[in-house]
């Protein structure tokens, strides 16, 4: 039975791609639509949300047919947009014919662009954390060989017409990277544009009342990255902290709450009733940027979080349990991480603890400063707005 199930679905995946194939050789482009996916399709976040909402409020949401790939397709969006979910025919028929790609991610190895089609690939971050061709080795579910990974990584690139960058560091590595020669657009991350528009106590507040949180409490938000290595299958990986939150609330929890936000790759369904009142967990459906404005304090370890977060100027900590071998095994740095990181780097619970309590900000201003002058001169809250150009432009010149 399995063996037939599984020579059905290669069929119907056969005939979707034959379908696809047909629509871009029967249909022309029509440079009015723009396709616009976040993190695989999973949720409504990150690059192409911002970008899409700056089309809102710019009323060009309805001047274009906007699609917004999601496979929850119950996901509220604003304005005119259509939901599209992956892999059904309708997918496969207006990649075919749209204009303008707008992803932060890599779209599947069958999605042929069409040379008369834009690609803008927003990306989701600067990497401490090396990245496709830097790697030496490769840990991730699904992947055979380091060199089928890169060569699948190096074919994907070839496809993107435009890249956005947070930072002239990042610029230099996306370009030896992911061998990237096209035009990269070094003008920070959309996704940021709010940490300078809502930054104020009373969007603040507003946003706090929205999430359920209380208003009279230090708020640390806890945002760690995926292992390579702990997986569930392709795409699905552990939420495993080693993190003791009973330590946490008894250090912390008569002043103090901790908001948890799981990487969109994390597909863990951890059970919080046992936190009640101390452990706020928000899933990938929610957008990381509202959890930074609420936050008195972010807890990360290697993800680009750290990068956006630093906009705010507010305290970070680091906690690293497994620092040596996230080093020197899964992925390795683009820089000296202990050397440049704008706070502290602990590899337990109890120093996490105690660094919280001790942390003074005057000690940690010089690298803090370093950190923002390095990471950050790109973002001004004007992303968003650059991009919506670029799209006018290509969109008029066809």
């Amino acid at each position: 039975m399995s063996r037939l199930l599984q020579k059905g679905k290669g069929l119907i995946k056969s005939l979707v791609l034959k379908s696809y194939s047909f629509c871009a050789k029967s249909f022309r482009v029509q440079k009015n639509i723009i396709v616009f996916e976040s993190n695989l399709g999973r949720n409504y976040t990150g690059n192409p949300r911002a970008i899409y909402e700056e089309m809102i409020n710019q009323g060009l949401d309805r001047k274009y047919r906007c699609f917004f790939i999601l496979e929850d397709t119950k996901t509220i969006i604003p304005g005119a947009a259509k939901k599209l979910k992956r892999t059904r025919l309708r997918y496969f028929y207006l990649m075919a014919i749209a204009g303008v790609w707008v992803c932060d991610s890599r779209l599947p190895k069958y999605m042929i662009k069409r040379t008369e089609c834009t690609y803008i690939q927003t990306w989701h971050g600067t990497p401490l954390k090396k990245l496709a061709l830097d790697m030496d080795d490769v840990f991730m579910a699904g992947e055979h060989s380091i060199e089928s990974y890169k060569n699948n990584f190096y074919d994907n690139t070839r496809t993107w017409d435009y890249l956005l960058s947070q930072n002239n560091f990042s610029t230099h590595i996306f370009r030896r990277a992911f061998a990237f020669d096209k035009d990269i657009l070094e003008i920070g991350y959309p996704r940021n544009d709010v940490l300078f528009t809502a930054n104020t106590e009373e969007k603040i507040l507003h946003l706090k009342k929205q999430l359920g949180l209380p208003l009279q409490k230090r708020i640390i938000l806890y945002a760690p990255t995926w292992r390579d290595n702990e997986f569930y299958g392709n795409g699905k990986y552990k939420f495993n902290p080693q993190l003791d939150f009973s330590l946490l609330r008894d250090k912390l929890g008569d002043d103090t709450v901790i908001i948890v936000k799981y990487h969109y790759l994390i597909m863990d369904q951890i059970d919080w009733t046992p936190f009640k009142g101390f452990v706020y967990a928000y899933d990938m459906n929610y957008d990381i940027s509202s959890l930074y404005l609420v936050s008195d304090l972010l807890i990360t370890d290697y993800s680009s979080v750290m990068f956006d977060y630093s906009l705010l100027k507010r305290p970070m900590l680091f906690y690293c349990y497994d620092l040596e071998a996230y080093q020197n095994t899964l992925r390795g740095f683009y820089f000296d991480f202990l050397e440049e990181a704008p706070g502290p780097v602990v590899l337990t619970t109890e120093d996490l603890t105690t660094a919280l309590e001790q942390y003074k900000a005057s000690s940690y201003c010089e690298k803090y400063d370093a950190f923002v002058k390095k990471y950050n001169h790109a973002d001004d809250g004007t992303a968003s707005k650059q991009v919506i150009e670029l799209i006018k432009k290509i969109t008029t010149n066809r």
